[in-house]
């Protein structure tokens, strides 16, 4: 039987006092359940940080991106080997932020193709961090108009087969893949228990197909897109969610708990 997974998305929030503060919270009311990880992914310079202090817990830490390349004149940018010497277990790649698609846009529209994250980049990522042993939680997700088009399905099958090309099974057995409808980021939205439950039931049949039926019963599909504590226990009671990825309620050590609860 798969644990479930909850994993924290910090995005581009909480200086480093006020990352220390949210773990400093959460640590002291998360329970310990055998059936329930917790990664918490805060920004690249509060990882050290946020890592410190999950010293000894159960909590596994987390990263928002990486780059492909080990070391080079890549001004910005950060490698596996980075990620790995400061302890980083886990790590999200191809999150549709990155990759320009916005379920509210809050930047210049005009500004957009400054994230260019492709399917081939996801994949060179991924390769760099199965390489150095951290697992990647790899984001899958159709637009509004996508959606609208009767394109959900297609959509996301494309994304599973450009991250996941010259992979196998064996590779990719302990990934972990995350649903996020676009359109749900940020908004408030939430895909409905029975669709998010669907296209995650979906994604697992897939990966069957790209990979094999023992790789796909072993990797976890979470759900991601505006889960918070209010609708927490109903998703992660749907038979093909394995839990969330979750970005505005972690900021909340309170609510947070009560989305990790909820996976329990």
């Amino acid at each position: 039987m798969r644990a479930k997974l909850v994993v924290g998305n910090w995005k581009m929030n909480l200086t480093r006092p006020e990352a220390a503060s949210c773990v400093e919270a959460l640590v002291k009311q998360i329970d310990s359940y055998e059936d329930v990880e917790v990664g918490l992914c805060p920004s690249y310079l509060s990882i050290p940080v946020v890592g410190n202090l999950l010293q000894g817990k159960s909590i596994l830490l987390g990263a928002q991106d990486v780059f492909w390349a080990g070391s080079g004149a890549f001004t910005g940018q950060v490698s596996p080997s980075m990620l790995k010497e400061v302890g980083v277990q886990i790590c999200i790649v191809g999150h549709s932020e990155p990759r320009g698609r916005f379920g509210k846009l809050e930047i210049p529209e005009s500004t957009i193709s400054y994230f260019g994250e492709t399917d081939q980049t996801v994949n060179l990522k991924l390769k760099a961090l199965l390489y150095h042993g951290i697992v990647p939680i790899l984001c899958v997700g159709e637009t509004l108009a996508e959606r609208e088009a009767g394109k959900t399905d297609s959509v996301i099958q494309d994304q599973l087969a450009g991250a996941l090309d010259g992979i196998d099974a064996a590779e990719f057995i302990a990934g972990v893949v995350a649903y996020e409808p676009v359109w749900a980021i940020g908004t408030g939205k939430t895909c409905d228990t029975e669709e998010a439950s669907r296209v995650c039931g979906m994604i697992r049949t897939h990966l069957a197909k790209l990979l094999d039926q023992d790789a796909a019963d072993s990797i976890r599909v979470l759900y991601g897109g505006s889960v918070k504590a209010a609708n927490a226990k109903e998703l992660f009671r749907a038979p093909d969610i394995d839990g969330g990825l979750v970005g505005g309620a972690s900021l909340n050590p309170e609510e947070f708990v009560q989305v990790i609860r909820a996976a329990h």
